[in-house]
């Protein structure tokens, strides 16, 4: 029987890692691919981190290259497998976890191969679990293609003829930006009042100005993170206006219903299309874990990933676990080091009593409302 165990071995389970480590505790992580860096190499060939060098590190190393490079999934993944070297992190791959349940003070974890025991665990699987795509997808003729961006690879992976790309968020912008750039008609289906934000202004990148103004530190439970918790996510880094305006490129708005061939949208009906690209986004999928509750997006209740149901039982890696970082390469680490101060705090299996969040503002909090509410009056003076 481990102390830990921790479920997963991306950017957030290394960070747990490298933290148990530090403290010399006896851990152990699970994960479910065949290797380090599987989840970011099944993606499509040409993704780039919309963070450049100097926001991915992990604690305890620098990612390798030079300030302002945007890596891409290769350099990623190659950066994971040199963190795990460097610190002999203990890892058993191929482990598909099925249930985890306490049971007399003791973790049970079962995989589809073995069986496993720990004090406590920690959850760091991420959110990215099952791929979500329409129901209309089954009444789609097979001689269509149809992919999950999760599958999406090159545009050389598509037959012959007109594709449809469906969803408006990053995923889809670029995949279809990819596949417009090579001249074919594409069909795009989502909204067209999509916020784009550019990777640089004046002279700095993005998030450099969202350090300074502290959009990266604001939590999710103060007034500016709750709106931004729950709003539409930002495209980042790709001309929208002018990849909507180009020939090839039809939006043809929501998808409505499709029959064999044919594929009813907003603006009217396609028969032409022999590709479909689903950028529509993943679901959670925590239901293996028994004694637990939900919240409404089926994200496990917890604060700042400590479990509200289960003793000894934390999560990491979620979106705004307690701010916008929480799920990113540089930010994870922040949600480690608290996790493992209230860890050494509290040595049983029970519950500790958590603070709850002050009403207050913190001042990087009251920076980036103040901004908000200035950009909010400018606009108010145009219209």
């Amino acid at each position: 029987m481990k102390e830990f165990i921790i479920i997963g071995a991306g950017q957030s389970g290394l960070s747990m890692a490298y933290n148990l480590s530090k403290n010399n505790k006896d851990y152990l992580i699970l994960d479910a691919n065949e290797h380090i860096g599987a989840p970011w190499l099944k993606r499509w060939d040409s993704l780039k981190l919309f963070t450049p060098t100097e926001y991915n590190h992990l604690p305890g190393m620098l990612f390798p290259f030079p300030k302002g490079y945007y890596p891409n999934k290769y350099e990623v993944a190659d950066y994971l497998k040199s963190y795990v070297e460097k610190f002999s992190i203990p890892i058993e791959f191929n482990q598909r976890i099925t249930s985890v349940r306490k049971v007399n003070g003791i973790f049970e974890i079962t995989s589809e191969t073995g069986r496993y025991q720990a004090k406590q665990i920690i959850i760091a699987t991420g959110p990215f679990h099952t791929p979500y795509t329409p129901p209309c997808h089954a009444d789609i003729a097979e001689n269509v293609l149809q992919l999950h961006s999760e599958h999406y690879k090159n545009p050389q992976q598509l037959q012959d003829g007109d594709c449809l790309v469906v969803g408006a968020g990053d995923s889809g912008v670029q995949i279809l930006s990819e596949i417009a750039a090579t001249g074919r008609t594409v069909h795009f289906s989502g909204t067209d009042k999509i916020t784009a934000i550019p990777q640089s202004l004046l002279g700095k990148t993005l998030w450099w100005w969202f350090t300074k103004i502290g959009f990266l530190s604001v939590t999710r439970f103060s007034r500016i993170g709750k709106w931004l918790s729950k709003g539409v996510q930002p495209v980042i880094g790709t001309d929208v206006k002018t990849l909507l305006a180009r020939k090839n490129v039809i939006h043809m708005g929501r998808t409505l219903s499709a029959d064999q061939t044919s594929i009813k949208f907003q603006k009217g009906s396609i028969s032409t299309i022999k590709n479909i690209i689903w950028a529509t986004g993943f679901k959670p999928n925590f239901f293996w874990i028994e004694n637990i509750t939900f919240d409404e997006m089926n994200y496990p209740s917890n604060y700042r990933g400590i479990s509200d149901d289960v003793g000894g039982l934390y999560f990491i890696g979620l979106p705004w676990l307690y701010t916008r970082g929480s799920a990113t390469l540089g930010g994870v680490w922040r949600d480690a080091e608290y996790l493992m101060t209230h860890i050494q705090k509290n040595h049983d299996d029970d519950r500790a009593t958590v603070t709850e969040h002050s009403p207050y503002l913190t001042n990087s909090e009251a920076v980036v409302e103040a901004v908000v509410e200035g950009v909010r009056k400018e606009v108010a003076t145009l219209k």
